[in-house]
């Protein structure tokens, strides 16, 4: 009716707010109607008004109706039923998409509360209703990247906001804690069941354009790197998680999609090959594992992503691989065509083809069980539901797996002659496939037995019982290892190990010729071990005299042939040690085999110490299982038993084998540190490598504290490392890799580290277990810091502080035992006075991180900036600093750059959260558009914020105050100091621009910001002009140094002057920052009535003019006088500066 009577855009404003009240009186059924004609009404104008009314009603509605369904009293009746809601707001949806299609106008109004929603808080624009209605907008072509954009810069600030309210104590407590935009998003997901097909579409496209934006990004030498610096990466990583979970969330409920899902993620599978696509895998077997009969339908698609199995790298046919193998069981088109590529790449140019097919079969044996195979308990990978339901409707005959599985092993037989990469991927792959599919036992054991067969010398008195020049292939001048034999041995011996342990107890009772067979393989590695330790260096032709150089033939063979030695070594070490059952005669052919493992690594370390470049070798990952690493650290340090004590006594004997047991134990974590896994079987086993871990922790914890580092050093003095200290090395490698990798599983670690510990009955919190262990290592800090000062090792005090910091991330910032943690570390920065810059910045870094979770730590930069001030001095020579001693830690050695550095950054980053809220607060009053008698009132609630706003910035201009006046030393310290000023006078600016929004609302300015502006005025920017004087000054005299030595140094001119420009460049940008913040303050002193400039001088006017007679007569002293009137005139642009600062 109204569309047709000519209104003014008051009446029409009337109208509209009429119309929106009576929404909540109307019967659900009737609203899409009345939403319609209100649309076709907002033409004539207040369409800002009808969308906000619309969506407000609906984000009302829809969190009654999720307070009513989780509600836990009984309601009678449920206001409105689920399914009739979505219809209704599905429908409403479309009316309003169908009206921006024909009003332009009104998708832009859309768009800009997205944006308002976007930069404050997300009001009740930004709701469950209102992402379905963006979602659908990107339909219409015009407005489509805009909303992505829009909706992917919302969920990133989303997380980025979690990140600094959970990493700050000061905003926890101004700011209420949110409704997630990931929250909504998936409930939108969860809404669009309802037929909600205009939303699906953008939601599938949302969820691959955060998946492509903020999944992980280069590759640099096969490994994932965050293209994001560290902070960055955990919001990063949270929105590729979403669109992850929302593609899953919505490929579960909409069946028509599906296809498109699981194509667009196939393709970013096979074209992405350079860029790693972790992330994609992970998804796709979230996918596949959810339902694979369902994708039997998909099944062409999968196929065809096999033809490029033989193009795509290695790391990403393994994950494909995986991720696939549910459908293999359920689809024997796709295992058959899966093998046919497998054959092909068999004998395919690229080594990468070849590799990916071992790998390929290797997986295909693992995963087709042999009749009478052991059970599955024993698999590393548990079978989800759905593929245990699959097996049961499709069970594979398994005579028929039999003679699959065998048909593979003869193919697999074939790659035995190729490279040493493929036969080393052969060798690490087999013990799974053994231990998943035990009757393939025989089949494998065999291969590697006749393999060994070609290396081993079978005369029993023929030293050495190896051929080594037979892994060894020389094409031309082109040397290269051919055979693996350390890695063939391994698998041998591990592969026996599981055999001996599980398979044999079961077969007593069957023939004996099949045991015999195992019994060769066990004599001829006694054999090997007893001619390896009567072998002597020279036998191997690899004695001191032998040349190691990586330039001739000669030298690289004898590298390759050292390694493979020490390999060999290593894997006798673990085998005789298994085998032993604690006999004194085995650990002394363990000990020789370590001597001459050590031996030869000395002389390879040696030979690679004259030559200019360091070898890899000290990469090479050692061959001793994470599981013998655990037993045999126990041994030697925690094994009473008094039967063990003589044996063991052998091994115990040699301070050279204990260190390389922790050593190897070090080299273990790292690698899982790096990788995610460790090498060696169960390696990719999570559980096991967990366990594995705790063991090897409480053996390393146990030596570090009952035998400290000092008493260990007071006695002989060994090269390297003590194994105390190397213990505690360990240590802190395994908190920081739990923490990374075992986040869940933290109080499971804790618990196994007590060794007082019993099934009791009241259950211990992390916290207090965390405090417990933290006890221990305070006290061994508090004991390093009382030594002697010749005594002191700042290497073990900086990796206790590193240990303390890991584990008191442990701790609940509001527990009793989290502030003992901080007063004892602020006290140990009070008391102890240590010149040790490492140990200062980690000790400091500890006090922040411990702080930040309390209270803001403004105050406690304050008393730092003093302590600075009064070491190093004033810019101004004449005038004494009274020295503040708050804290000891801060001395003339470590009071700059280190400890300066570190307040900077710590400045910066209450800075950032002060900016964060002035722009909050901005986004609020841009939102409030108030009626004027209201408006004082309505802003009330920002009060505290603007306080405590007011007060962080005075303290910081405090802290400012205090470090102008240093006489800092040249480089990275005043640089900081000066871009960082400008960050300040930057925030400052925003603050006033803040209350020259405030003052259109008729409110005035508070007194406190009155006093911060006097504050800015007095205390701050004439001293920033005095330091700028400062700087130029020291410049100038460095310029001028560098000239009287000219001659001497014809070149250091130049890179002077280059040095000088670069160090300089942040004084125009502070310059021009405190001219901008006086220009606002002058906007706001004539619309607040306040007169705030009254406390500040106004900087010196800088317009200047170019003299061209005495530039004449400047460049014609240039041309003629010698050095002496070069340097007068470095002397007369010295004084410059200083003219300026007097005519202040």
């Amino acid at each position: 009716m109204f569309k047709d009577v000519p209104l003014t855009a008051e009446e029409v404003e009337i109208v509209v707010e009429k119309v929106l009240t009576m929404f909540s009186k109307l019967n659900l059924q009737e609203i899409p109607p009345l939403v319609y004609q209100l649309l076709v009404l907002s033409s004539k104008g207040s369409r800002k008004k009808v969308l906000e009314g619309i969506i407000a009603f609906f984000n009302k509605l829809d969190m009654q109706h999720s307070e009513e369904q989780s509600g836990d009293e009984l309601l009678d009746f449920v206001t409105v039923p689920s399914g009739e809601l979505r219809h209704v707001e599905g429908t409403i949806i479309l009316h309003i998409v169908f009206a921006i299609k024909l009003d332009c106008e009104l998708g832009r109004e859309l768009l800009k509360l997205l944006k308002a929603g976007q930069q404050g808080d997300f009001g009740s624009n930004i709701c469950p209703f209102s992402i379905a209605l963006f979602l659908s907008v990107t339909r219409i072509q015009r407005f489509e990247e805009q909303v992505f954009d829009l909706l992917k810069s919302l969920v990133i600030k989303s997380f980025k906001d979690l990140q600094l309210l959970q990493g700050s104590k000061f905003l926890q407590d101004l700011v209420p804690h949110r409704c997630c935009v990931s929250t909504m998003i998936l409930e939108v997901v969860k809404n669009s069941v309802h037929s909600w097909d205009h939303v699906t579409q953008g939601l599938v496209e949302l969820g691959f354009i955060l998946m492509d934006s903020y999944g992980p990004k280069k590759i640099l030498d096969g490994k994932t790197i965050e293209a994001s610096s560290g902070l960055s990466r955990m919001p990063n990583q949270h929105a590729c998680k979403l669109g992850a979970n929302i593609l899953l969330e919505t490929f579960k409920i909409h069946e028509m999609i599906r296809q498109e899902i699981l194509e667009q993620v196939l393709n970013r599978v096979v074209t992405r090959g350079s860029s790693p696509i972790t992330h994609f895998i992970d998804l796709l077997s979230d996918i596949i594992m959810y339902s694979p009969l369902v994708l039997q339908s998909c099944s062409s698609k999968v196929t065809e992503t096999f033809d490029y199995l033989s193009f795509l790298p290695l790391q990403t046919v393994q994950g494909l691989m995986k991720a696939v193998q549910p459908l293999l069981k359920v689809s024997l088109s796709i295992r058959d065509s899966l093998i046919l590529v497998l054959r092909k790449a068999m004998f395919a140019r690229q080594l990468d083809a070849r590799k990916s097919a071992v790998a390929g079969f290797l997986l295909l044996l693992k995963n087709f069980k042999v009749l009478g195979s052991l059970s599955s308990s024993q698999c590393s990978q548990s079978i989800g539901i759905s593929q245990v339901h699959v097996d049961v409707h499709s069970r594979y005959n398994s005579v028929a797996n039999e003679t699959f599985c065998l048909e593979i092993m003869d193919s697999l037989r074939r790659c035995l002659g190729q490279q040493a990469d493929v036969r080393l991927m052969l060798y690490e792959g087999f013990y799974d496939v053994l231990r998943r599919n035990s009757q393939l036992a025989n089949s494998i054991m065999q291969t590697l037995l006749s393999q060994l067969k070609q290396f081993y010398e079978p005369e029993p008195d023929m030293l050495p019982p190896l051929k080594l020049e037979a892994c060894i292939l020389t094409q031309g001048d082109q040397i290269s290892l051919q055979e693996p034999l350390d890695c063939l041995l391994c698998c041998i011996q591990h592969c026996l190990a599981w055999y001996k342990s599980r398979v044999m107890p079961l077969q007593q009772k069957e023939e004996e010729e099949e045991e015999g067979f195992y019994q060769d393989l066990d004599d001829m590695l006694e054999s090997i071990t007893s001619r390896m330790i009567k072998s002597e260096l020279e036998d191997f032709e690899l004695d001191k005299s032998a040349d190691f150089s990586q330039s001739t033939g000669i030298g690289i063979k004898n590298n390759i042939c050292a390694f493979l030695v020490m390999g060999v070594c290593e894997v006798l070490i673990e085998y005789n040690f298994s085998v032993s059952n604690f006999s004194k005669n085995k650990f002394e052919d363990v000990l020789s085999l370590f001597m001459c493992y050590k031996e030869l690594s000395d002389i390879l370390n040696e030979k690679a110490g004259k030559g200019k470049t360091k070898m890899a070798n000290k990469t090479n990952d050692s061959f001793l299982s994470m599981k013998f690493v655990s037993d045999l650290l126990t041994a030697l340090f925690r094994d009473s038993t008094q039967s063990h004590e003589e044996s063991l006594s052998v091994l115990r004997s040699s301070n050279e084998f204990m260190r390389y047991a922790v050593s190897v134990a070090l080299q273990k974590v790292q690698q899982l540190k790096e990788m995610g896994h460790v090498s060696g079987p169960d390696g990719k086993n999570p559980e096991k490598v967990f366990q594995n871990l705790c063991d090897i922790t409480r053996v390393l914890l146990w030596r570090y504290t009952s035998i400290p580092t000092s008493v260990e050093e007071s006695g002989k003095k060994e090269k390297g490392k003590s194994i105390s200290l190397l213990c505690l090395e360990g240590l802190q490698k395994i908190f920081s890799v739990v923490q990374q990798f075992y986040q869940p599983k933290i109080h499971q670690f804790l618990r196994a580290l007590d060794a007082t510990d019993k099934e009791e009955e009241v259950e211990v919190s992390v916290t207090q277990r965390a405090a417990f262990q933290i006890r221990q290592f305070q006290r061994s800090l508090l004991n390093i810091l009382s030594s002697q000062e010749e005594d002191f090792n700042s290497k073990e005090a900086l990796l206790l502080v590193t240990v303390l910091s890991n584990l008191s991330k442990l701790l609940e910032p509001s527990s009793t035992q989290f502030v003992q943690m901080l007063s004892w570390t602020t006290k140990i920065c009070k008391e102890n006075s240590w010149e040790d810059a490492s140990f200062c910045k980690g000790l400091m870094n500890l006090l922040f991180s411990l702080h930040v979770l309390c209270k803001s730590p403004v105050t406690l930069l304050r008393d730092l900036s003093q302590d600075i001030h009064g070491h190093l001095g004033d810019i101004d020579q004449d005038v004494e600093v009274e020295k503040t001693n708050h804290f000891a830690v801060v001395n003339l050695r470590t009071a700059a750059p280190t400890v300066c550095l570190l307040l900077l950054s710590q400045a910066e980053k209450v800075l950032e959260e002060v900016d964060w809220l002035i722009t909050k607060l901005k986004g609020q009053v841009s939102q409030e558009i108030i009626p004027e008698e209201a408006s004082s009132q309505a802003t009330l609630p920002n009060h505290p914020i603007e306080k405590a706003i007011i007060i962080q910035l005075g303290t910081l201009l405090t802290f400012f105050h205090e470090l102008v006046q240093t006489a800092l030393p040249s480089g990275s310290c005043v640089d900081t100091l000066l871009k960082d000023l400008c960050k300040m006078y930057t925030i400052l600016t925003a603050l006033v621009r803040y209350y020259l929004q405030v003052c259109q609302h008729s409110r005035g300015i508070p007194k406190n910001m009155e006093k911060l502006v006097k504050l800015s005025g007095s205390h701050l920017t004439p001293l920033c002009y005095s330091f700028i004087s400062y700087i130029q000054n020291k410049k100038s005299k460095s310029l001028k140094h560098t000239g009287e030595k000219k001659k001497e140094k014809t070149a250091a001119g130049p890179t002077a002057m280059a040095r000088a420009l670069r160090e300089t460049k942040p004084i125009p940008n502070l310059i021009f920052a405190i001219e901008q913040y006086e220009k606002f303050l002058i906007h706001l002193s004539k619309r607040s009535k306040v007169n705030l400039m009254q406390h500040i001088k106004l900087s010196t006017s800088r317009d200047f003019k170019i003299k061209g007679n005495i530039l004449d007569m400047v460049l014609q002293e240039d041309e003629d006088e010698d050095e002496e009137g070069t340097a007068s005139e470095h002397e007369g642009q010295n004084k410059e500066p200083a003219k300026k600062k007097r005519k202040k």
